[in-house]
């Protein structure tokens, strides 16, 4: 039994004093609280206030909750503004973030959220997780824009305590949410069609549609088809020797996804959703570009498909419920010509199956102090076609103990985390179960009587299970390892000021933060120097800075202009007791990062510039010059114009994407497109 419980007992007597304080300044908040500062709100209701995002959520409640938690949102029209083909083009702009990018339309794009790593960040898509247990990555690419209302990333978990188990466990969460149908009293269908290409030999249609089938009842349906040759050109040098312009090869790709959902609104404000998924692609792998070698001809096969459904409601007075059943298949193929087997070609194939469900009640004691129980239970199998493969199966039962107390100047929230992993294989030695105990503690204080300014703080412990791959992976796995544990330390502030004729909106937030990563998996080498196996050695300390900051202009002649700045700083170092790069900066972590974009509205005109930068960093664990990564930058230019062609909405779009044909490597070896374009048309009925 692992328990990360060393300061467990402090922190609950923190939390517990923290709360008994809240108990005694209550009455003092309860007299100053004006009426009409009161809101009666709808289930699941959301109000968002520039970069502090301000979650109001559940029912009947009358109170607001400063979220403590650092929180970036994208929502609505700030999407359309950006040059994003996916999710993953989206995100690049949050702060404290790298994305791996293995390049093109098709390449593998993975978030890496304040170093802590790709597995400690988990992605939800309209409330549900997905993810990967083989391999613990999820490709962010492969999740188009179309038909995403909003991208919400949290710093430690979503501020409410009325979410999933799931949503608790992780170092951060990046929720996807699809656009829900809202019609008004004459309409019934909604229909938009969409049409990209550009670069690459993009061809790119979509449509999406909504329907109203009775007053309580809508459909909503969703499909795309992305295709490209996944072609351009890259620049390819070497210190001392030569230097080339090549062509990126074998980066292809043919993806179809396509989604279809049915809402229901129920009694008391309540709602349920019944949502199918698949998602269905080829493509090639382009590989690295070492040893003057430019081609590769690995192919690669995706099937994911899940269905999933939700309900949300209120059964009696104070109480609110939610149920979440899910089911998911994903199957991957895998083909390596260069690979030689006694069959043959490599051809390997993988075949996951989840199937989860989550149980969420909340129950208001106070009219400030709600608590709540989440349980989640979730089996994950792997089967593929390779000798004597372990076929594992692990059994999750995950439960969150949360309380959160609200007052007018100050919120608190404590949650105490269990878990509780059981493994079974066929053909291996057989892992130990795993128990797991964590807490949580955050706070949010508005010193001043203002709502302009606030100071919010947290700590959180959490842990993330060996992948499949990890403990099983043949040659390399180990089925001893132990749960990767981490540390979270933040500490923030968040300014609004009060817009006026000029100025529209102006916000700022600044975070600093320590992290820490104690049982790091990694790969070492045995007794054979060629057979590498994983164990628990590692150890990662994290130091950061976060700074956000939106500024709104209304300029003469009906001109809107917006800017956004984010700045990242991380110090994220190798502290492995008798490593051999000890104090080092961990692979692909730049200490210095940032992104700007602006818009300039006119009339029915648009124009968008971005602009992101990260700065040097080393491809491997020693800081060395043969592992050095130099710095990159690119600008994004948009002209969008919107109005009425026919009597019917449109939208038409030119994007100029690393304007200054920028050569770089998001991952070394792995080359970036140079300039490209891509024109949008959007069409709506």
């Amino acid at each position: 039994m692992f328990l990360c419980n060393k300061r467990l007992l402090c922190l609950i007597s923190v939390g517990v004093l923290l709360q008994t304080l809240g108990l005694l300044l209550n009455p003092i908040y309860a007299q100053n609280k004006s009426s009409e500062e009161k809101v009666n709100l709808k289930l699941d209701s959301i109000k968002r206030i520039a970069l502090d995002e301000v979650v109001l959520t559940a029912t009947k409640r009358k109170f607001k909750i400063a979220s403590p938690m650092p929180a970036q949102v994208l929502s609505g029209q700030q999407l359309e503004k950006m040059n994003s083909l996916s999710v993953a083009d989206a995100i690049r702009y949050f702060s404290g973030v790298q994305l791996k990018d293995y390049g093109g339309v098709g390449g593998i794009k993975t978030i890496n959220v304040r170093s802590l790593g790709s597995a400690h960040t988990a992605v939800f898509y309209d409330g549900m997780t997905v993810g990967n247990a083989q391999n613990g990555q999820v490709d962010l690419g492969k999740y188009s824009l179309d038909n995403i209302e909003s991208i919400s990333l949290y710093n430690g978990q979503k501020s409410s305590i009325f979410q999933p188990a799931r949503g608790f466990f992780s170092s951060n969460t990046l929720f996807l949410q699809t656009k829900v149908p809202d019609f008004s009293e004459t309409e019934k269908t909604h229909l938009r069609t969409t049409f990209k290409t550009g670069s690459f030999g993009l061809f790119n249609p979509a449509v999406f549609f909504q329907h109203k089938l009775s007053d309580k009842i809508s459909l909503s349906a969703s499909a795309e088809w992305v295709k490209a040759d996944g072609e351009y050109k890259y620049r390819y040098s070497k210190d001392n020797g030569y230097d080339t312009i090549a062509v990126r090869q074998n980066g292809d790709i043919t993806a179809l996804r396509s989604e279809v959902s049915l809402h229901a609104k129920l009694k008391k404000g309540g709602r349920a959703m019944l949502k199918a998924y698949i998602y269905d692609s080829e493509r090639g792998l382009p590989g690295a570009i070492v040893a003057n070698r430019y081609e590769h001809v690995q192919r690669q096969w995706d099937t994911n498909f899940f269905v999933h459904g939700s309900l949300q409601n209120s059964y009696f007075n104070k109480h609110e419920l939610l149920f979440n059943v899910k089911f998911s298949r994903d199957y991957s193929r895998y083909i390596d010509p260069d690979y030689k087997t006694l069959k043959g070609a490599l051809d390997n194939k993988y075949y996951q199956n989840e199937f989860y469900t989550s149980l969420v009640n909340q129950y208001e004691i106070k009219n400030w102090w709600d608590v709540s129980i989440a349980t989640d239970f979730s089996i994950n199998t792997l089967d593929a076609n390779l000798y004597r493969f372990p076929y594992p199966t692990r059994y999750s039962y995950l439960g969150a103990l949360s309380s959160q107390m609200n007052w007018e100047r100050i919120d608190i929230q404590a949650n105490l985390l269990g878990a509780y992993i059981d493994e079974q294989v066929k053909y291996y030695q057989q892992g130990d179960s795993q128990s797991v105990f964590c807490p949580v503690l955050s706070v949010s204080y508005e010193p001043f009587d203002t709502n302009k300014f606030r100071i919010r703080a947290f700590y959180k412990e959490s842990f993330r299970m060996p992948t499949f791959n990890d403990l099983y992976y043949t040659f390399v796995g180990n089925s001893s390892l132990r749960p990767e544990f981490t540390t979270q330390y933040d500490f923030g502030i968040t300014y609004i000021l009060e817009p006026n004729e000029l100025v529209q909106s102006i916000s700022f937030q600044a975070d600093v933060y320590y992290n820490r990563v104690k049982d790091k998996i990694v790969a070492m080498p045995s007794s054979n120097l060629f057979r590498w196996t994983m164990m628990n050695l590692g150890e990662v300390e994290i130091k950061g800075l976060e700074v956000n900051a939106n500024l709104g202009l209304q300029l003469p002649e009906n001109i809107l202009f917006d800017l956004g700045v984010n700045y990242t700083f991380q110090q994220a170092i190798d502290i492995t007791p008798g490593g051999t790069t000890y104090g080092d900066q961990i692979p692909y972590t730049p200490k210095h990062s940032g992104t700007l974009t602006s818009t300039i509205n006119w009339e029915n005109w648009q124009m968008n510039y971005s602009f992101i930068y990260t700065g040097e960093r080393y491809s491997q664990k020693a800081n060395i010059p043969v592992n050095y990564v130099k710095p990159w930058y690119t600008s994004d230019l948009a002209l969008n114009w919107e109005g009425d062609f026919l009597k019917l909405p449109i939208k038409v779009g030119l994007e100029v994407n690393n304007v200054f044909n920028q050569y770089y490597d998001v991952v070394l070896n792995f080359p970036m497109p140079g300039r490209n374009y891509r024109f949008n048309l959007s069409l709506n009925f």
